[in-house]
């Protein structure tokens, strides 16, 4: 006998067709809530971090960091080349001015000084001998000279005698004639003694004042090479610390080698390297703040070097101003604050890791009741190292979401859970 098989209401192929309907609708629901602008995302508020924006003091900075370096240091090279003979000295000695730190050897410059000071004392020699020959020289040229001033007195005594005679008719012409020759001749050979003489003194005075100045320059070229003898020891030039000594017993060094340095110790500077972005707003001036066993000190720049090195960074020299840490000490590095703005108030936000995604162009702010945190638009200017400038957006008291939004997306809204 046959029978009616009811039929079943949930077939198969009625669950698969509902489940695929809803699973339509579901992709459907899903793409509209994420592509609407109201996506959420749920968040636990132990993960994230919430910072308040606050209204106070802003000051522009930017962390540096400097070497703490004598505030004067005097560089010694080597004036003479030599061997390393004797040290007499260690690094970081204390020095005074004139105190021997090292001596080379140097044969060369060492017969040249033995060379020269032959030369010297020949030189001496031959002008003393010049100047023996001048004086009989002189001594002659008087003797002739006295000679035909006697002759001449006799000639005028007998020529004015002989013209009285003749005068008187007493003797003949031939006689006062011969009297008269002779008296003339020796005018003229006193006059051209003393023409001679006084020749022979002018050009005696040439010769010594040659011959003075030929001494002067030797002697002068002995001096040089007496002091080229004594630069091969190398003497402090300042009294301070010897450093960087980089001299070994029998080791050679050229002319114009570094041998080491002498820092000043009346003061410190720090030699700051700053990136060179900043380049065309560091200026003399400028001031910075560093942090030393808990207290604070101050800097200023003192110089700036524009020359921007392979790194990509440039270097300033600062000064302390006030105080200056007693237990600083050459080499030591410092964190220092540079501040390249005047302080003013302002709205701040502090920094955290929401800049890297947003660029700064908006942030997630917290609602009123603190369930929820929305996407705002929002304006940031100057930054230091712990807080961005708010120029619109946000108001004090607003609270944001200032960490990473790496794992956000597309979220308009953050939904917080505790």
């Amino acid at each position: 006998m046959d029978r009616v098989i009811k039929k079943k209401y949930w077939s198969k192929k009625r669950i698969l067709t509902i489940a695929g309907i809803t699973g339509i609708v579901a992709l459907i629901g899903l793409s509209y809530y994420y592509t609407s602008g109201n996506s959420k995302l749920d968040v636990q508020t132990d993960r994230i971090t919430i910072s308040t924006v606050t209204k106070g003091p802003f000051q522009e900075n930017i962390p540096v960091n400097g070497i703490v370096l004598p505030l004067r240091t005097i560089y010694l090279d080597a004036v003479e080349g030599g061997r390393v003979e004797e040290k007499y000295v260690e690094d970081g000695a204390i020095m005074k001015k004139g105190e021997p730190i090292l001596r080379l050897s140097n044969t060369d410059i060492q017969l040249g000084l033995v060379t020269q000071q032959t030369n010297v004392y020949n030189l001496l020699t031959q002008m003393q001998i010049s100047k023996n020959a001048a004086q009989q020289n002189t001594v002659t040229k008087l003797n002739q000279m006295t000679d035909v001033e006697s002759l001449l007195k006799e000639a005028e005594r007998v020529y004015t005698l002989d013209k009285h005679l003749f005068e008187q008719n007493a003797i003949g012409s031939q006689e006062y004639q011969q009297a008269a020759n002779n008296y003339n001749y020796l005018v003229q050979k006193k006059k051209l003694t003393d023409q001679i003489l006084q020749q022979d003194s002018v050009s005696t005075e040439q010769q010594l004042k040659q011959a003075r100045q030929s001494f002067e320059g030797s002697q002068n070229a002995l001096d040089v090479m007496r002091q080229k003898v004594g630069d091969l020891v190398v003497r402090a030039p300042v009294d301070g610390q010897l450093t960087s000594l980089d001299a070994e017993i029998g080791e050679s060094k050229t002319q114009g080698e570094r041998l080491g340095q002498i820092d000043v110790l009346s003061g410190y500077k720090v030699r700051v390297d700053i990136d060179q972005h900043y380049i065309s707003r560091i200026f003399v001036g400028l001031k910075g703040t560093f942090e030393f066993a808990d207290t604070t000190y101050k800097l200023v720049i003192k110089k700036v070097f524009t020359q921007v090195n392979a790194n990509g960074s440039f270097q300033v020299d600062m000064e302390f101003v006030g105080a200056v840490p007693g237990r600083i000490r050459r080499g030591q590095t410092l964190q220092i604050l540079l501040a390249l703005s005047d302080e003013t108030q302002a709205i701040l936000l502090p920094k955290g890791g929401f800049f890297q995604q947003t660029g700064g162009n908006w942030i997630f702010k917290v609602s009123d009741d603190g369930k929820t945190a929305y996407k705002v638009d929002i304006q940031l200017g100057l930054a230091n190292p712990d807080d961005y400038q708010v120029l619109s957006g946000l108001k004090p008291g607003d609270k944001v979401v200032t960490s990473s939004y790496e794992n956000y997306g597309t979220m308009q809204e953050l939904v917080l859970q505790k």
